[in-house]
């Protein structure tokens, strides 16, 4: 197991499962009752109010939209300083590791071109699936 690999498998595992959950927990009425019973105890509309997934939206809507929209925000923070990192010539996590490996193949084979040693080890996949 490769321990360089946890950030990006954290981050598909939290991404996707926040994308699966958050459609049935806004849409979805008996999650949502289930979701305020146990977490946000709001009034409950009465049923001609939640006979529809829309209708259902407009009413989880308020709870769900802080946490979507500061979800929202967050990612586009982060995309920001990102990009302001990169524009300060500092490497993202990904990169610095591309370069770190790169170190580690000039240190190995010191007989070989060290540029083709450096494009080599940025051209090659990062992270390989075992087969």
């Amino acid at each position: 197991f490769r321990y360089n690999r946890l950030p990006y498998i954290g981050g598909v595992t939290i991404a996707l499962g926040s994308a699966i959950a958050s459609v049935p927990m806004v849409f979805n009425e008996s999650v949502a009752k289930w979701f305020n019973e146990n977490f946000v105890t709001t009034d409950v509309p009465p049923p001609v109010d939640l006979e529809t997934a829309f209708e259902v939206g407009a009413w989880t809507w308020g709870w769900m939209e802080p946490c979507l929209g500061e979800a929202s925000f967050v990612l586009l923070c982060l995309a920001f300083a990102r990009s302001q990192i990169i524009n300060l010539g500092y490497k993202p996590y990904t990169s610095g590791l591309k370069t770190r490996r790169a170190s580690k193949l000039i240190e190995a084979y010191p007989q070989y071109n060290t540029e083709v040693l450096i494009q080599y080890s940025e051209s090659d996949d990062f992270i390989t699936i075992d087969k």
